[in-house]
């Protein structure tokens, strides 16, 4: 009589096809969600962004046109938020300010974020999910 001692490649082959179709749906709906986090670290960024200028401005009468006047304000980084975004200001005068996420890398095809000093955010589906 014989004994079976160990694996036949029929059954490897089965269960290196349940693997496959494992991994074909679990890495798209994790990089769904990574991409998701991410996006949500660029906005949580932009709020702080819009709110250390209302502070700047319910202090000194105007918006700061100066990323340096805000840091101090916001005591954040001078444009990391991620290492996935990076933020920009754009002062267009006293009264008038965008901020922007620009994505980097993986995250470039999720888009940039902007918001501004009336609190338009855009693109609206971004900052809705």
């Amino acid at each position: 009589m014989r004994s079976n001692k160990g694996f036949t490649l029929i059954e490897l082959l089965v269960v290196m096809v349940i693997v496959g179709i494992l991994a074909a749906i679990a890495l798209p709906l994790y990089t769904g969600y990574v991409r998701r986090a991410n996006r949500a670290d660029a906005k949580t960024a932009l709020e702080h962004v819009r709110a250390a200028q209302e502070m700047w401005r319910a202090e000194h009468g105007s918006y700061s046109v100066s990323i340096a006047e805000l840091q101090t304000t916001m005591g954040a980084p001078a444009t990391n938020i991620s290492p996935c975004y990076t933020w920009s200001f754009t002062a267009t005068g006293a009264n008038a300010w965008t901020a922007q996420a620009t994505a980097l890398g993986s995250q470039a095809s999720d888009g940039n974020l902007t918001i501004d000093q009336n609190g338009v955010k855009l693109p609206a589906d971004k900052w809705a999910r």
